[in-house]
């Protein structure tokens, strides 16, 4: 019998899965797999990371996110099962079982051979008074961003609050001010983006108030205000009321392991689904998991960790397609590196945080310089912040965040690499990096960063110490 693939999602981890196994298996001896996709939104192999700038108007159309649509994903020999919902599984029996979302709710199973879980992830709504109310949105899916659009053209809103002040949060602040509303952001964070250090936040924080962005921190939502019509009036704050035509939550996301949960596959302690090395869950030979939705190991702390992004979800299904085609592939980790902007404020952070690297125990040292982007005579030349840590004696990179203006931020991509090396800020000093005056200085901040990083090493290592 011809062996069936179900695959539950059908964005970035689920569809990359089916296609993969499909290309490698084509010409086995074996027959191609049949492979089934359950999907219960409209559409497939999107850019959720895009959404923001397609509601600022940067991306000019809705279709522009999508990479590929169902139709074509079925020319591929792909079964895409669209606005059908995965309601339960048997991991006894290998059976899901699912339901039409629209119509009359047909009911139907799926037995399978093997299994993939690409549920993704899902906006975390705090159970607050009001949060149901019309005008709040969250942005995690294109369906949600398509009801921000519309919400915003059909309500002529003129003041927006964005609650959160993460990569979503942030995004969010710049689309809504690009749609020329008046845009107030809060958090319950001393600073804004807590993904990079307060010291760095507060930079972020100075940058964005410049931009007319009332920066609201230290302040948590008590709840939302209604208009008779049932539509956010406004956000309640221990301090006060503040007006809002429209509300977007940019709390962050949680993994969708909802379904897993409920079929008995083990949880990681970030809350995703725990699996190993080949993106199998752990104590299923037939069970994968890959993208929002699951666990992967972080390789400086050596702990498990929940990290939404796209560029892991793809790598995760093509490493899932391999292993189900019946090679070897395995994921080696991550190291948190992602990159954000505001406007013309760009944001990058690799590796660990200070509060990150005293929880996983290490002893480090710090090191802050500015430097301009192009060498300082250039037109253009703007100046950045780069901060990097560096473990105690070793000096080994454990982590940089650079905050700064056009063609900043980039540069995280080199210390991502140092750090995936596990090189020392010593070794980076004079690591062979480009350079012409469009571009950087003679020392790029990469290199000054390095250099004063070693020097604190060398700084804090006692005297006669071996």
């Amino acid at each position: 019998m011809t062996r069936r693939i179900v695959v539950i999602g059908g964005d970035a981890t689920g569809m990359s899965a089916a296609n993969t196994v499909l290309r490698h298996t084509a010409a086995d001896d074996g027959g191609t797999p049949e492979v089934v996709v359950l999907e219960r939104g409209h559409y497939t192999s999107y850019s959720a990371c895009g959404i923001p700038y397609w509601i600022a108007g940067d991306v000019p159309e809705r279709d522009d996110l999508i990479a590929r649509s169902p139709e074509e994903h079925r020319e591929a020999g792909i079964d895409v099962r669209m606005r059908t919902e995965a309601t339960s599984v048997d991991l006894e029996k290998q059976v899901v079982r699912f339901r039409a979302v629209d119509g009359d709710g047909s009911e139907g199973e799926l037995a399978y051979d093997d299994l993939v879980f690409a549920t993704g992830a899902v906006p975390v709504f705090p159970p607050l008074d009001g949060i149901d109310a019309e005008g709040i949105h969250g942005v995690q899916s294109l369906e949600q961003g398509e009801q921000v659009v519309k919400d915003l053209d059909a309500s002529q809103a003129k003041q927006a609050v964005v609650v959160g002040a993460g990569y979503i949060g942030v995004e969010m602040a710049e689309a809504m001010l690009q749609r020329g509303l008046q845009v107030t952001i809060l958090d319950q964070a001393p600073e804004p983006f807590t993904q990079v250090d307060p010291d760095m936040g507060s930079i972020v924080r100075t940058a964005m108030e410049d931009m007319g962005i009332t920066v609201l921190t230290s302040t948590a939502v008590e709840g939302f205000d209604t208009r008779e019509d049932g539509r956010v009036a406004a956000v309640r704050t221990a301090d006060g009321a503040i007006a809002a035509d429209i509300v977007v939550l940019g709390l962050g996301v949680k993994p969708n392991v909802t379904l897993a949960q409920e079929a008995g596959l083990t949880i990681g302690e970030s809350g995703g689904i725990a699996v190993d090395v080949r993106q199998r869950c752990v104590g299923h030979e037939h069970v994968w998991a890959g993208g929002d939705c699951c666990e992967v190991h972080h390789r400086l702390s050596g702990q498990g960790v929940a990290i939404a992004l796209g560029t892991h979800a793809n790598k995760h299904g093509r490493i899932i397609g391999t292993n189900l085609a019946g090679g070897y592939g395995t994921f080696p980790g991550v190291i948190g590196t992602a990159i954000s902007k505001v406007c013309s404020l760009e944001i990058g952070r690799t590796g660990l945080g200070e509060a990150e690297a005293t929880a996983a125990g290490f002893g480090f040292v710090t090191a802050t310089i500015e430097s301009s982007n192009v060498a300082g005579y250039f037109p253009g030349a703007e100046m950045m912040t780069v901060k990097v840590i560096a473990e105690e004696r070793s000096g080994r990179l454990l982590g940089a965040q650079i905050v700064g203006r056009a063609n900043s931020a980039k540069r995280i991509d080199v210390f991502a690499a140092a750090i995936w090396n596990s090189m020392s800020v010593e070794e980076m000093t004079f690591m062979d990096l480009s350079y012409a005056p469009p571009f950087s200085p003679t020392w790029d901040a990469v290199l000054v960063a390095a250099r004063k990083g070693a020097k604190a090493v060398e700084a804090d290592i006692p005297r006669g110490a071996a």
